[in-house]
């Protein structure tokens, strides 16, 4: 029973900060490369952040560089997103997966930035 838990959004203005969790059980989640998405209103789903199973190595689309920072800590199964220097455009609900998506998705979390 594979479940991926989002937590940790909310409302926020702009410049300001989240750090988002992603709490994985019944997956082997220490042998496999992670990824946060995201998904606006009235838009597709998109890639926001991957890292190595090992937190080696990690990538960013270009509009989350040097704002966005993920990790991870294979002990507690559990994936973080720290969201900086937020704007309007990172509005959306956040979730975890692979890359690519290959586990059923979870609830996600909201994050809304707003004046």
């Amino acid at each position: 029973q594979v479940q991926l838990v989002e937590s940790g959004g909310g409302s926020v203005l702009p410049g300001g900060s989240l750090r988002l969790s992603c709490a994985v059980s019944g997956f082997a989640f220490s042998r496999y490369f992670m990824s946060w998405y995201r998904q606006a209103p009235g838009k597709e789903r998109e890639l926001v952040a991957t890292i190595t199973s090992d937190s080696v190595e990690t990538w960013y689309r270009d509009s989350a560089k040097g704002r966005f920072t993920i990790s991870r800590d294979n002990a507690k199964n559990t994936l973080f997103l720290q969201l900086d220097n937020l704007t309007f455009d990172d509005t959306a609900v956040y979730y975890c997966n692979t890359p690519p998506p290959t586990l059923p998705w979870g609830q996600g979390t909201q994050v809304t930035v707003s004046s």
